[in-house]
């Protein structure tokens, strides 16, 4: 039976160090960037909360809501009398509002575009427009130092906060509770407040003009960015300042949080997006952009990665997800409710504890060049290890086991020029590599031996051998060369070494007590009594 015989080994290597982590190797699956121009800097974007995740883009007068199936602009809204700010869609991806620099804040309908709500009261640009998490509410902040809170219905303010000293550029209200709304201010200061008080609970320091805030769904932990560096406060201790990060060389304008709350995105002027991982606040990826980054944002199924930048470009990068993935987020999101038909027949296509199972073994079906190992037919097996394009370490491992099983000539003979050329191409293309070339230097040897008497048949073996030699050439001068490198590191080393000994034997010899020897004693005694009685 097949399960009798055991499938070749293949050698395992010491993994070298990489830069590429895991982390790296998810963000760079971000690519095929499309980039858009703008007419103006892209002050803001903001993703829908529902599927299809549409994004809308703020620039100039205009606010635009794209696709993100198609990257394309489904809507353009520019019923603006100036430049506008804050484009943000509401969580049922109806409705759409937005700031501007005359002090009004406008509700759009997304599907037709009209204006449904206009308020006015605000006398200065309106830099944040953002929907309460009741869906009711809006939430505007703008440079006449208040924050305020809208009834969409009535149009009319339902709270009014002054404190800040300067403009306030930041503001959002907590996920977890309506009644919390966060600030941040020029006058380098973050508040939170409470509607339920209709005043200031809290207000942290932030020790440079704040450009945006965000808040963690618990509303325990607030990250503020001003300057170049980001601060997280504990609002459980009072607003007490529990991480500084300096990551970045310019002001941060923008930062996000993925699906999860597990990384932080942060875009800056340096022309970076970086990635924190909020578990030690360490940065483990970086995204370089042609110009200063003005706002980021990641799409709630963390499939987009959009940023905006200072000359109006706009970089939309798309990671494809696998079948898995969306298999396991589709069984999440149709989980079984209670009461339900689901809900009641779960669990029967799995053994409940106490059950007992059958299991059935799989037939364990071979690779090719292990039935021809199985059926000692050695030079098929290498012909199939190179003709499938196996790694490298499975033909060396094929190689090693052909050896120790006495089989290589066997495998090696009885070649023409067709079958002997991959064989060839592989030894010119490894023969170099350190961990091979131990065991290929074995398999050179035999070759030659073996087909010496016909080389000058077939021009195109005769290339490859030559190309063969070169490569052993060079290899042989480069190790040459190292040779002498290291000699020279050597005498440097020892160098160096004597150098410090002596220095070491010298400081020493300076710093040790002086006592003059009884012979120096009794020799100046005679001088000086020998020229008293000259």
């Amino acid at each position: 039976m097949s399960s009798d015989f055991k499938s070749l080994t293949v050698k395992k290597y010491p993994r070298l160090p990489g830069r590429k982590t895991s982390e790296s190797r998810y963000w760079r699956k971000f690519k095929s960037p499309i980039v858009v121009k703008e007419f103006a800097a892209v002050s803001s974007i903001h993703f829908s909360e529902s599927k299809p995740h549409d994004f809308a883009v703020t620039a100039s007068t205009r606010v635009q809501i794209y696709s993100s199936k198609t990257h394309q602009v489904k809507k353009t809204i520019s019923r603006f009398k100036d430049v506008a700010y804050s484009g943000t869609i509401r969580a049922d991806g109806r409705l759409v509002v937005a700031g501007d620099a005359t002090g009004l804040i406008q509700l759009f309908d997304i599907g037709s575009r009209a204006i449904l709500r206009t308020f006015r009261d605000h006398r200065h640009p309106v830099h944040v427009a953002k929907f309460s998490s009741d869906k009711t509410q809006i939430m505007s902040a703008s440079d006449d130092k208040t924050v305020r809170i809208w009834d969409m219905p009535s149009e009319t303010p339902v709270t009014i906060f002054a404190g800040h000293d300067d403009y306030i550029r930041a503001g959002m209200v907590s996920h977890d509770n309506p009644h919390l709304i966060l600030s941040g201010s020029y006058d380098q200061t973050v508040k939170l407040w409470d509607m339920r008080t209709q005043g200031c609970v809290m207000t942290m320091n932030h020790g440079a003009p704040v450009e945006c805030v965000d808040m963690f769904p618990d509303g325990g932990v607030v990250v503020a960015a001003g300057g170049p560096s980001l601060k997280v406060f504990d609002i459980l201790a009072g607003g007490r300042p529990m991480h500084v990060l300096s990551n970045h060389q310019k002001t941060v304008t923008s930062m996000c949080f993925d699906n999860s709350y597990s990384r932080l995105l942060t875009g800056s002027l340096d022309h970076h997006v970086k990635v924190y991982n909020v578990q030690d606040y360490s940065v483990v990826h970086s995204v370089k952009y042609p110009a200063p980054v003005m706002s980021v944002a990641i799409s709630p199924d963390d499939t987009h990665l959009v940023a905006g930048m200072a000359g109006g470009l706009l970089s939309i990068r798309q990671r494809q997800v696998k079948t898995a993935e969306v298999e396991t987020r589709r069984a999440k999101d149709e989980q079984a409710r209670g009461g339900s038909y689901k809900y009641f027949i779960r669990g029967q296509k799995k053994a409940a504890d106490g059950d007992f199972t059958l299991e059935s073994q799989k037939k364990r079906r071979l690779r090719e060049y292990d039935r021809y190992l199985k059926s000692f037919q050695y030079g098929n097996a290498l012909d199939a290890c190179l003709r499938t394009n196996q790694p490298h370490v499975v033909t060396v491992s094929l190689i090693q086991e052909l050896i120790h099983r006495d089989g290589l000539r066997q495998a090696l003979s009885g070649r023409d020029d067709i079958s002997l050329e991959p064989l060839v191409q592989f030894l010119v293309r490894n023969i170099n590599n350190p961990r091979y070339t131990a065991i290929l230097t074995d398999v050179t040897s035999v070759m030659i031996d073996m087909y010496t008497p016909v080389l000058g048949q077939s021009p195109l073996i005769d290339e490859l051998f030559v190309r063969l030699r070169t490569k052993v050439k060079q290899e042989l001068a480069f190790q040459k060369q190292l040779q002498a490198v290291i000699g020279s590191m050597e005498m440097l080393f020892a160098k160096s070494t004597s150098t410090s000994v002596g220095v070491a034997v010298h400081n020493e010899i300076t710093t040790a007590p002086s006592s003059p020897a009884p012979s120096t004693i009794s020799t100046k005694a005679t001088t000086s009594s020998s020229a008293s009685s000259i």
